[in-house]
Formats: C-alpha cells, structure tokens, sequence
C-alpha cells in the first residue's frame, strides 16, 4: 500500500511523452550551429591521426572537398581551415603564414572557388609556421613578443582574406590583435571580413591531439636561445573567470564580430558568462581532447557515442553558443538529420 502524495506541482506531467518533450524543449541543435575544423597538408593522400581516430590530415586538393562535400550534404556549411606546414618551411617569424602561394591560402581558394556559399573560417596565429612552435615571435630570451607578432598577424590575416576567407579567426591571444587586425583588413578594402575572435582561450591540457595533428607543440630552442615549454603567459590560465570578461570587454571594443570560447565542455561557465554580457554571436571550439575522449570510450564500448556526443554539443548551445567548432560536425549532422 501507498498514500498518494498531495502534490500542487508534479514536474514529471512535462516530461510524459515525446510530443510534450519536444514541445517544450528550451535548446535546440542543428547542422547550422556547427563548423567543422579541417586539417590539410601538401599531401595527395588522407593522413590519419592516431590520437584522433576518425578525422584525417586531408590532402588539399581532393581529401578537402571531398570532406566538405560530405559535410555540406548533411547542412553543415561552414568549415576553418588549419594546415600542417612542411618542417622546412618553418621559420622563428613564420613568414609562412602571408606566403600568397601557401597551403592555407590555396586551400581557401580552392573552396572557395568549388563552393561558392560556404563560410570559410581561417586561423591566425603563427604556432603551425614556426620553428618555435608558439603562437607569436619568441626572442632570444625567451620572451613572446607581443607588439612585433601583432604585426604577422595582420599580414596573415589580409594573406587569407585575399584569397577568400568569409571569416578570419586570431587565436593567438596577443593583446591588441583584434583591433590591429580589423584596421589592417578595412584598409586594404577588406571591410566585409569577419573576425571571430579566441576571446577566452586557456591554457589548456586538452589540445594534445591538435598540436600532434599539425606539429606545432614548442620545441626546445638551440644553445643561446630559451623557447618556453608552454603558453601560459598568453593563453589564460584555467583558474580564472573574470578574466575572461576583461578580454571579451577589449575584444568587442577593438572590433570582434564573434567571440570564442576554447576549449568547450570544461568551460560552460565561461561560455556563459559571455553570453550574458555581450550582444555579439558566442561560438564554443568542442577540441581535440574532447573528441578523443569521447570517440576512445566509444570504440571501448563505454559510452553510446551518438548520444554522448550529441549530449555535449546540446551542452554547449544551452550555455549560450550560437556556434561550435567540432571535429563531430558531419557526424552530429548525420545524426541529427536521422
């Protein structure tokens, strides 16, 4: 025997069919929240990275729109664009990165040119053209120089928008880029490019497989010069919320037309926080980590992987993203178009 409970309320009577469910979903996901992160190299062929099983080194000239096409058949149209630079390329300044011939700026036009609607997204930052592997201009000792990097990564950032870029996206966490950069873009008649700024980027131990994708971990320097061993004193530190209200303040002021929050899952606060105070789009980078996290205990049988992934995804629209960068992208849209 049971007494039943004299209940006003009952929050379950919302949850008691799929209709009722769907009815009064407060968040929902689709293929057009999402940008799927490409890596390309010189290669013909597909290269497979081994910590992220699934996703591929794609040779630029087939792999690249072979991979789109697939993404763009399932509604997900917007794409960023890293490229694994050759090793002898590689130079303490990274003038690679405004080559007007170079891996990215081919690979922009060839998309570009193949699929004319499509957003492409680049990145700017100096970490895959440099022999120290950082994301700015590291003197002899051991100093990331602020001001001189901002400098490359204006020429960077014109290089790609020359050859097509819709959106150019520093992730380089210099101080004063955005503003530098959206100076140097309207002046060189380049007014209707996007910058989508890495507003909130941590110092974060989740870009293991990124950085072995491209090869662009820092490297020890030679005798006489210090190359720190990580990116601390750019990339915010994890402990850290308000200071990430500081950089998206600045960030807006100095011109942004997105803001970015990286990495994605360990950061919803942060996602949030900016959503709540700034009217600007808010797009959340889902990273390497998170995919090889999830896609391991998948292939382990650990976890349902449609559902987890989706789940997380859905995690970061609820804290306030309008945008995700995923590795998932053209699955979470195969999946959702079911």
């Amino acid at each position: 025997m049971f007494t039943l409970q004299d209940l006003p309320s009952r929050p379950r009577r919302n949850r008691r069919s799929p209709t009722i469910r769907h009815a009064f979903s407060e968040t929902h996901l689709s293929p057009s929240n999402l940008i799927l992160p490409v890596f390309v190299h010189d290669g013909e062929k597909n290269s497979p990275i081994s910590s992220m099983p699934g996703v591929n080194r794609l040779g630029w000239r087939h792999g690249l729109i072979d991979s789109v096409r697939e993404a763009r058949s399932f509604g997900v149209n917007q794409v960023v664009i890293f490229p694994k630079t050759p090793e002898h390329l590689k130079t303490e300044a990274g003038e690679e990165s405004f080559n007007p011939d170079g891996l990215a700026q081919r690979s922009i036009k060839l998309l570009k040119d193949t699929f004319p609607d499509l957003e492409v997204y680049t990145d700017v930052a100096l970490d895959p053209y440099s022999s120290d592997g950082h994301d700015g201009i590291v003197s002899d000792a051991g100093v990331i120089m602020n001001d001189e990097t901002v400098e490359f990564l204006c020429r960077q950032a014109v290089s790609q928008a020359r050859a097509g870029a819709d959106v150019v996206s520093p992730s380089d966490m210099m101080d004063g880029r955005v503003g530098a950069i959206r100076k140097a873009l309207d002046r060189e008649g380049f007014a209707h490019v996007s910058i989508m700024a890495y507003t909130a980027k941590y110092a974060s131990a989740f870009y293991g497989p990124f950085r072995e994708a491209l090869a662009s971990a820092p490297k020890p320097g030679p005798e006489g010069r210090i190359i720190p061993p990580n990116k601390k004193t750019y990339q915010q530190d994890p402990a850290n919320y308000r200071e990430a209200l500081r950089e998206a303040r600045l960030d807006e002021a100095e011109g942004a037309d997105i803001m970015m929050v990286k990495p994605g899952m360990p950061y919803l606060d942060i996602i949030r926080l900016l959503r709540d105070n700034t009217n600007l789009p808010v797009a959340a980078y889902h990273v390497s980590g998170e995919y090889a996290m999830l896609k391991a205990a998948a292939l382990n049988g650990w976890l349902n992987e449609e559902d987890a992934v989706l789940e997380a995804l859905l995690g970061m629209r609820r804290a306030g993203a309008e945008l995700i960068l995923s590795y998932y992208a053209t699955d979470a849209a195969k999946w959702m178009n079911k």
